[in-house]
């Protein structure tokens, strides 16, 4: 073959791809970047408290149609859950506290994939999305109904 041939060797026949070049510390710097970001951002919220007005804007949905949204609560939980007042965490957004319980582990499994230079692919079902989607959207509905006060903030 001439080496203009487009043979493409043993190295396509299934092998898996080779890792990124560059050092482990360069590959993680992403990860470690938006970690820094994500602990600022709970540093803020554990030294303001959004429970006393002022510090922060009210919710837009709920300004506007008197709801409460999925997302409502949250910096209220982030503070409980930064001075370890869980229950009252659990009460200000269940919803938020179950995703700072999932975040740590997905930021972990990007963090090592990206050290061991592989590409971060997370499968995810269909079926699981739209089960979440209608999970976040009885979650809206029940809080915002009077026998579901004790999810509203």
């Amino acid at each position: 073959m001439s080496p203009t041939s487009l043979d493409p060797g043993p190295a396509s026949a299934g092998a898996p791809p080779e890792p990124p070049r560059g050092s482990a510390l360069r590959r993680a710097a992403t990860p470690l970047c938006s970690l820094a970001g994500v602990a600022a951002a709970w540093a803020y919220v554990a030294a303001v408290n959004p429970n006393h007005p002022g510090h922060y804007p009210v919710c837009p949905f709920l300004y506007v149609t008197g709801w409460y949204c999925p997302a409502c609560g949250g910096l209220r939980s982030a503070y409980a859950v930064a001075h370890g007042q869980f229950g009252t965490a659990l009460h200000d957004n269940v919803l938020a506290v179950a995703g700072y319980g999932i975040a740590p582990v997905l930021w972990a499994l990007w963090l090592s994939r990206e050290v061991r230079g592989r590409p971060q692919r997370i499968r995810v079902p269909r079926a699981v999305w739209w089960g979440l989607g209608v999970l976040v959207l009885i979650f809206t509905v029940v809080r915002n109904l009077p026998f579901g006060a004790a999810l509203a903030p």
